[in-house]
């Protein structure tokens, strides 16, 4: 029998962990903040959630980590920028010592998608992508109930790359959105326009005044013309990049999670512009929100801790 697994979900804020002791069932066991840039606090952490749910674990429970930031396969090394206190360390070699158990560690998204394929909305599906449309743009590749990780870890990341369609027409009006400057270091990423905070800045470009996202979402469903615009040219910027996604990958599946993806309208929008610029053509929805909600990178981890048993 297979022994139960640790699970963190590791952002920016807070470290969040959970057990899974069958297949799908989870307890989530305790959050801590995430400490801003020391490596032996964010251990102590980790140490401290662990010994809280050792009631739940066996001598070997291995532990699954899900972090927000690319973790390069072949070095083992993760790369995030907005968390100092893991940037640059062997995360999985470095914990296993110190906790004396074997530890996976993947990139959220990757978690996500891997969940959403084996207990979501991919399931049944040979080949998912997995799309994050939140503060920020990104993605994860799964194919049989595998991880695609590519070379560095990097293979989903398809909201880094230069957008080159930043001109459109709408209603006889010439829109020139901006190529504005992206974290990764390159001009025009669809990063920067393509999630929620790219919803407020196309606004703020068009109108020259500050509304957040959840404002401008609800100013479309009540039809406001200028919501209506805005969303309209963040679904031509999204969707000109994903169509071109979907005909290199090929998905059976897309699962839509982060923010903007808990709006079914939003989603059923972005569905219908992709499927008009793919070459397979299908009554089907292609994109579909994700089922597992939150809980996403932690079952997702959950599983990768599952092979290792």
């Amino acid at each position: 029998m297979k022994s139960a697994v640790m699970c963190f979900d590791i952002g920016g804020s807070f470290i969040k962990s959970a057990v899974m002791t069958t297949v799908d069932q989870l307890h989530m066991t305790g959050s801590l903040p995430m400490p801003a840039s020391d490596w032996d606090a964010f251990c102590r952490a980790l140490v401290q959630l662990i010994t809280g749910a050792a009631h739940l674990l066996d001598s070997d429970s291995p532990v699954a980590i899900s972090a927000a930031g690319v973790v390069d396969n072949e070095t083992d090394r993760i790369l995030a920028g907005n968390i100092p206190a893991f940037n640059g360390h062997l995360v999985s070699t470095e914990l296993a010592a110190l906790l004396n158990r074997q530890v996976v560690i993947a990139n959220d998204a990757d978690c996500f998608t891997l969940a959403e394929a084996m207990l979501g909305s991919g399931q049944g599906t040979p080949l998912v992508l997995g799309i994050i449309l939140g503060s920020g743009v990104g993605g994860g590749l799964v194919f049989q109930q595998q991880i695609i990780r590519g070379t560095g870890g990097l293979t989903g990341e398809w909201g880094h790359g230069p957008v080159t369609a930043t001109e459109f027409s709408y209603q006889g009006q010439q829109i020139h959105l901006p190529r504005l400057k992206c974290g990764c270091g390159q001009q025009g990423c669809l990063d920067t326009l393509g999630a929620a905070r790219g919803l407020e800045r196309i606004w703020q470009h068009c109108f020259s005044e500050e509304k957040d996202s959840r404002y401008i979402i609800d100013a479309w469903h009540g039809e406001d013309p200028a919501a209506k615009q805005v969303v309209w040219l963040w679904s031509q910027l999204v969707s000109d990049v994903l169509s071109v996604v979907v005909n290199t990958l090929g998905p059976g599946k897309v699962v839509a999670g982060g923010g903007l993806a808990s709006d079914a309208a939003l989603i059923a929008l972005l569905d219908s512009e992709v499927r008009a610029k793919i070459l397979r053509r299908s009554d089907e929805p292609l994109i579909v929100p994700a089922t597992l909600h939150q809980q996403g990178g932690l079952m997702g981890a959950a599983m990768l801790g599952r092979s290792l048993n």
